[in-house]
Order: C-alpha cells, then structure tokens, then sequence
C-alpha cells in the first residue's frame, strides 16, 4: 500500500504523468534539457519531475559521454518496471500465467484455440469501440484513426502511415500490454499479440496479410508490421 501511495502521488503530477507519457511514447532516452524545452520548464524543475519518476522505478538514469568532451551528462529512460493499481489489490498478471499455461497443457488443440480467441477478441474491441456508421460507409483515414485510437486505449501507443500505392499500411507499436506475460514466453505471446492485431484489422478490412518485420523482444526499439490490405 505504500508503494501504492507513493506511485499515485508522483503521478498525479500533470506534468510529471506527460513526461512519463511522452518516454513511452518515444521510447529513447532523454536529457534535462531535452524535457525542460519539450515541456517549457526550468532544467532544474526537469530534473526534479525526472528523479521522481525513478524514484518509483519506472524511469531510469545513466551517465552519457556527450562527444563534446567534459563531464558525462545524466540521461534518462524507461525502466522495465511495469505499474499496476488495484483497488483492492487483483493479480491479472497471474491470471494471464494461470490461462496461458492451461492452453499449453492442452496441446497444439489449446494453442490453436489460444490463438483464435486472440483474433476473436481483436475483432470485439473494433466493433466495441466503434458507434458511428458501418465500416463499409468509413474512408481508409477514418479505419485507420479508429485503429490508432483503440490501439491507444490498449496502451500499444501506435503510429500508424497509410500508403496508398501500395494499399498497405505500416505501424509501430511503441508499447507492448502484454510485456511482463511474455518475458517468460514471447514467441507465443507474440503469436497471440499477432492475431489481436489481425482481428482488429479484419474487423476494418478484408483480408489482411500482417507481417512483422521487428520485434521488441528480439533487441528492437519497438515492434513494427506491414498491413497489406484487401481492399472491397
């Protein structure tokens, strides 16, 4: 509970939860005078927003040679902490272990069924999440910003670009939710990840062939794929 307590105050900072948003976001280390410029503060308020959030363990800091010579500066980046606030306290992550495992133990039928559920439930958010006209009455724009808006509220931080030559589109996701899940095992994670994202796109196209090009979990900044869409 104190720990709790702790993350809540330091994030209940308006500026302080905007710099932390913007690491993950970004995904790169940054300097003080990087966030006091980005934010219009004083490096020294900066700094003090910065030794905050490492002080909950979400941010962390090291010294760089800055190539100019003279003394290394002091950078910043994300930990691999992750912050979970449940009131009262709930494990999901165990939860996650505890049905992941049970799908294993059932063999290639429980991993089949695994990976379906993932599509299925990719196709649910799309369709929870959208009240306006039918899909087939959107603009390509308009598929893609309900996309991007829902992959936000998953907490993947998308960027999403449309190329209308090649009626593809290419997307990074800058944050993976299911991150601690699939320290232990991500090439099956990653498959589920996978079918999520087929089905949230499916829910918007037709026929969508995904390929991912990078994978955070094998030394990427981020996870990156290639929608090639069909198009009716």
């Amino acid at each position: 509970m104190e720990q709790t307590l702790k993350v809540t105050n330091v994030l209940s900072d308006p500026t302080r939860f905007n710099i932390y948003q913007y690491l993950i976001k970004h995904h790169q280390e940054v300097g003080v005078t990087e966030v006091a410029e980005l934010f219009d503060i004083h490096p020294n308020v900066a700094r003090l927003h910065l030794s905050k959030l490492e002080d909950i363990n979400i941010v962390e800091s090291y010294s760089k040679k800055t190539g100019k010579g003279g003394r290394p500066s002091r950078v910043y980046r994300l930990s691999d902490e992750v912050i979970e606030l449940n009131f009262p306290h709930r494990d999901y992550k165990l939860l996650s272990s505890i049905a992941l495992e049970s799908f294993v133990e059932l063999g290639e039928a429980g991993i089949h069924a695994l990976y379906q559920t993932g599509y299925k439930y990719g196709s649910k958010v799309i369709e929870r999440y959208h009240n306006g006209p039918l899909f087939e009455e959107l603009t390509e724009e308009q598929k893609i910003n309900i996309l991007e808006d829902a992959g936000t509220m998953l907490g993947m931080y998308p960027d999403f670009q449309y190329n209308q030559d090649s009626t593809s589109i290419t997307f990074q996701i800058k944050n993976c939710p299911f991150k601690e899940v699939a320290s232990t095992n991500h090439t099956m994670v990653c498959k589920l990840h996978n079918n999520f994202l087929k089905g949230m796109f499916e829910a918007l196209f037709t026929n969508v062939d995904l390929i991912e090009n990078e994978n955070m979990f094998k030394g990427c900044e981020n996870c990156t794929y290639v929608a090639k869409l069909s198009i009716v």
